[in-house]
């Protein structure tokens, strides 16, 4: 079974640069992007089994930044999370943002960018999932 894992940047590069990163990390991912942090939080609501295992979030993005997007998330019903988790992907390696991130439940890991393949093939472990049924490979 793959593990499907939801994009959010507003950089298009970074997107496709990610993807590329998670499709060779041999690890089984099905990815999603958005550019925009509304559009993400409107599939998980309107998607009622959307299967999204793995949130990798951008901080800085316009209109809706990373910050904003989590206190929207962890505002959302249960049953519309679902069992996605969080890994902060940003280019900020400044502790005033690790650890803001690190204040929300719903956050499991804080990566740097550029997201490499080792990173991405780690991911399943770094947010508990590797060695449950269903776990990506």
């Amino acid at each position: 079974m793959k593990c499907r894992v939801m994009m959010v940047d507003d950089n298009d590069n970074d997107l496709q640069f990610t993807r590329l990163m998670l499709e060779r990390s041999g690890a089984g991912f099905e990815v999603i992007g958005f550019e925009r942090a509304a559009e993400a939080l409107d599939h998980l609501r309107n998607t009622p089994d959307h299967g999204v295992a793995i949130i990798l979030l951008d901080i800085n993005m316009p209109v809706m930044n990373g910050f904003d997007f989590l206190e929207a998330f962890d505002a959302l019903a249960p049953a519309v999370r679902g069992d996605a988790v969080v890994v902060m992907l940003s280019s900020s390696s400044d502790p005033a943002d690790r650890d803001r991130a690190a204040r929300h439940a719903s956050v499991k890991g804080y990566l740097t960018k550029p997201l490499d393949r080792q990173m991405a093939a780690a991911l399943p472990t770094l947010v508990g999932l590797a060695g449950r049924p269903g776990a990506p490979v």
